[in-house]
């Protein structure tokens, strides 16, 4: 059983790069993401949860963020066994 990850992303909505993930070097796990989506009725954050899931090969359900709603550092839970 894999474990659940937690992670720190810093989102750019409205970008001209995405859909794209980048990770960052460092101690914790965190990574920087380009999302086409505006930040607007919560696009960005649906757009973010896709594209995680993908990234991870687990389903959208599995991923959650937990903190950062409307931030654009967010925290985010991945539970692959959901």
């Amino acid at each position: 059983m894999t474990p659940t990850v937690n992670l720190t992303v810093r989102v750019k909505p409205g970008s001209r790069k995405g859909p794209l993930i980048v990770e960052e070097s460092g101690a914790d796990a965190s990574l920087t993401v380009f999302l086409q989506q505006r930040a607007v009725d919560g696009a960005a954050n649906d757009a973010l949860v896709r594209l995680l899931a993908e990234h991870f090969g687990v389903a959208r359900s599995a991923v959650r963020i937990v903190r950062g709603h409307t931030s654009r550092v967010k925290h985010v839970r991945i539970e692959p066994w959901l």
